[in-house]
């Protein structure tokens, strides 16, 4: 039964070339017309595979280039970091008192979970005295300088 292999690697360029460089030899080297004439078309064919393998192969390479250019340009520095999560904390506080109790429960356990293992007692008590604090800051106004 005649099915492809699923493993199977396409030619590199140099695959191909070595192909071709084979094929015009058998070509120089056979007897009939029809033998040559098929060898030079076996050779022409991988001729043109091994400039379109070449053309991906250089396609693929400027591609993985630009994405790690890309990664590493996307890449925040740590206090950039830090400074998006203190953003996106404050928001999170000052529309605090507008979300859904259990949506407020989730977060609240969640960002007690955030500290080390035996400290989360701890880490708990500490969050839920700052909600308590700032539960209505976002009446105030003076909430969004706080945390810049």
């Amino acid at each position: 039964m005649n099915r492809p292999l699923a493993d199977a690697q396409p030619f590199t360029s140099r695959q191909h070339l070595a192909k071709a460089v084979e094929y015009a030899d058998l070509a120089r080297r056979s007897i009939g017309s029809a033998e040559r004439q098929k060898f030079q078309q076996l050779e022409g064919r991988h001729s043109v595979l091994a400039v379109l393998a070449d053309n991906d192969e250089l396609l693929q390479e400027r591609n993985a280039s630009r994405a790690i250019q890309q990664d590493e340009s996307s890449r925040m520095t740590p206090a950039a970091e830090d400074q998006v999560l203190r953003c996106l904390g404050a928001v999170l506080i000052m529309q605090w008192n507008t979300l859904p109790a259990k949506l407020q429960r989730e977060l609240f356990d969640h960002a007690g979970d955030m500290g080390e293992l035996l400290d989360t007692s701890a880490v708990r008590e500490k969050i839920a005295r700052f909600l308590h604090t700032h539960k209505n800051d976002e009446t105030n106004g003076g909430a969004k300088e706080r945390y810049k």
